[in-house]
């Protein structure tokens, strides 16, 4: 198609109501992207950045921030609209929501918020963890909902006795937008273990959940959000939910939801990775990898999380707290002195520069080690974090170095976690990578091949990431397509996209192995910072 008849075709699905929203509430963004009525193609896009808040010793967003952020980046997006094809956004076909997984919504019987939002990046839920993991069988992490849950029963919080609900941040914007109490399998996954064979909540483990508390609690079940499947559908946009994402009325209700998914899932989604011994790996302020799996795990580790795909397949998770904050501080600050200098570069340009100069670098980085830890990593065994950029006075420090050693950092936790899923016999086919780390063509993509030893696959929609994945499924949702999602995914969205593959390079392999090996020796410098600092 030509670019006019592109327009043509983007201008009419809006004008027929037949446009698709996604809308993802990361970690730094809240992204909304808009697809055209074929499945995929991206016809608008909106943003809205925000922080999350380090209070009481808690990372948090205010329910306020998650309001105005949703309204913010849907206003960005209906105004490119207007700006692309002189069109208003009045209605939609479908739309999805998702968000940062995991974390602790807890609310009461009237809806009220009875704490602060508790994100994944606490750290604070170790003891109920680990008691859970012994319990169940399998392993808990701290982020999870469950953990933080068995915490605030063990640390007898006063708000416990008037709990009613609690769900997670894509759970919570679809609730306000819909009105249903419902959770994709894939986020809910990351809220307590989920039974294969249902794809539902385990029910022993519930009623082992219901033990420990001892009445401390209703049971569990109660509490949590109904599971649902991909392609499901999960309500319809009301007359309140218009109304919080476009506060001027003229978007209109009606619209059909698909359930709401975490990041992951629509990380799988957006890299089309939900086949058995496929993966994705996503980068943003976290950084995690999924693996579709074959069979079980033959044993309990804790760097493993065993999650699901948005349809319920089991995956195996590697989650790391840190991912490419430290990398973009870094970037920041040589931005800085572009701009200082009179340079006329912008942030992306700065990027791609530094990006290209690590392509340069040393295969050990020259012997500098960097650590992206700003807060804590169970993975390495730290409750809290320190960033660090190390060397001997032998290292050789060059911009090339310091910047292979920076994005060697970002992937260097994920590694070990993944040298864990190596061992247990998980072969992987190929690994798709998303997330803006990848924008600049041909190098954190051939770093993480070497880190994997696996090829990495890049698509074209890489940097739209989990907006434009939970678009897809609800595009999906809205098909009625009786296919599984991996199939329709296939013969609708990807059909002839456009994809670049890296092969891992013998020598970037070695050379990172030496890295990790080295890496993992100076965490005892990380866990020697926290104690002093």
């Amino acid at each position: 198609m030509t670019d006019d008849e592109k327009a043509a075709a983007a201008r009419a699905a809006i004008e027929g109501g037949r446009a698709v929203l996604g809308v993802e509430l990361g970690s730094t963004r809240i992204k909304a992207c808009l697809i055209g009525d074929d499945g995929g193609t991206v016809i608008a896009t909106g943003a809205h950045d925000w922080e999350n808040r380090f209070v009481d010793r808690r990372w948090t967003y205010s329910l306020e921030d998650v309001e105005s952020g949703l309204q913010a980046a849907w206003a960005d997006l209906a105004a490119d609209a207007q700006r692309r094809y002189g069109v208003t956004v009045t209605s939609l076909r479908a739309l999805g929501v998702s968000a940062m997984m995991h974390g602790y919504l807890a609310f009461d019987a009237d809806g009220g918020l009875l704490v602060p939002f508790r994100t994944w990046r606490n750290t604070s839920t170790g003891p109920a963890a680990a008691e859970l993991s012994e319990a169940f069988g399998v392993n808990i992490p701290m982020r999870w909902s469950v953990a933080h849950l068995r915490q605030a029963v063990l640390d007898d919080e006063e708000h416990v006795s008037r709990i009613a609900s609690i769900t997670t941040l894509a759970g919570y914007v679809h609730r306000r937008l819909s009105g249903r109490d419902v959770l994709g399998v894939g986020d809910a996954s990351g809220v307590f273990p989920i039974d294969s064979a249902t794809h539902d909540y385990d029910e022993g483990m519930l009623a082992r959940f219901d033990g420990l508390v001892d009445g401390r609690l209703p049971a569990l079940r109660g509490l949590l959000p109904e599971v649902l499947d991909a392609g499901a559908a999960a309500g319809e946009l009301t007359a309140e939910g218009a109304a919080l994402l476009d506060p001027s009325g003229v978007l209109q209700a009606g619209a059909v939801l698909c359930p709401p998914e975490g990041d992951a899932g629509t990380g799988m989604v957006a890299t089309n990775s939900v086949a058995p011994r496929e993966g994705n790996i996503s980068v943003g302020t976290s950084v995690f990898a999924m693996v579709v799996l074959e069979g079980p795990l033959a044993q309990q580790h804790h760097e493993l999380d065993l999650v699901t795909t948005p349809s319920g397949e089991p995956v195996a998770m590697v989650h790391c707290n840190n991912g490419a904050s430290e990398l973009g501080a870094w970037a920041g600050l040589f931005t800085r002195f572009a701009a200082a200098s009179g340079s006329d570069l912008d942030a992306d340009a700065v990027f791609g520069v530094l990006f290209q100069e690590a392509l340069a670098g040393e295969g050990d980085a020259g012997g500098l080690l960097a650590y992206n830890l700003l807060s804590g990593e169970p993975i390495a065994g730290l409750d809290e974090g320190r960033p660090l950029v190390v060397r001997t006075p032998d290292s050789r420090f060059t911009l090339a170095n310091f910047m292979r050693a920076q994005i060697y950092g970002v992937f260097g936790t994920l590694a070990l976690g993944m040298r864990v899923l190596a061992g247990e016999g998980v072969r992987l086919d190929r690994m798709l990578a998303h997330g803006g780390l990848f924008r600049t063509e041909g190098v954190a993509e051939r770093f993480l091949a070497g880190a994997l030893d696996a090829p990495v696959v890049v698509g074209e929609t890489a940097a739209e990431g989990g907006a434009w994945g939970i678009a897809v499924l609800a595009a999906y949702t809205a098909s009625g397509a009786d296919s599984d999602l991996s199939t329709w995914l296939d013969e609708q969205v990807f059909a002839g996209a456009a994809f670049r593959t890296v092969e891992p390079q013998a020598d970037d392999v070695a050379a990172f192995a030496a890295y990790l090996d080295r890496y993992s020796a100076g965490l005892a410098i990380e866990r020697a910072a926290v104690e002093a600092l």
